[in-house]
């Protein structure tokens, strides 16, 4: 099974100790479930800690050091325009597409307005907890 995180679930799981998105990050970790991202997606991350957590650089260089222990990062190659109301989110896409991933877990509404491109299956965390459990049975 192989997930991205969309930018704002990242936060949810690394910022705010147990949401859901945390505790799904948590299981993903210790199971054979790969997470990936892109530099695109951890750069926003980076700065919407900075913008809207006040981080310092050197807490920063921590907290990514963190991040890069159980991600692995992806270079997308394809470039998809299929988001239209907030073409940002693209990079979102092109990750799971680069990685193969199965599933795109997000709060974004443009994102989950989409469902599904291209057989990866957009939710939300509180969505995936019980997809991916069941998928890791089965």
């Amino acid at each position: 099974m192989r997930v991205v995180f969309d930018t704002n679930v990242l936060i949810s799981a690394t910022q705010w100790d147990g949401s859901v998105a945390q505790k799904l990050l948590f299981k993903l970790i210790n199971t054979d479930v790969k997470i990936f991202s892109s530099a695109e997606i951890l750069s926003e991350y980076q700065r919407v800690l900075k913008r809207d957590f006040d981080y310092t650089d050197e807490e920063l260089i921590k907290i990514m050091e963190k991040i890069l222990s159980f991600i692995t990062l992806v270079k997308p190659i394809e470039r998809i325009n299929i988001v239209k109301n907030d073409p940002d989110d693209n990079k979102i896409i092109e990750c799971a597409i680069a990685s193969f991933s199965n599933y795109i877990i997000s709060y974004d509404p443009d994102l989950l307005d989409l469902k599904e491109f291209r057989n990866i299956k957009i939710i939300k965390p509180e969505e995936a907890r019980n997809v991916l459990w069941y998928a890791m049975e089965h």
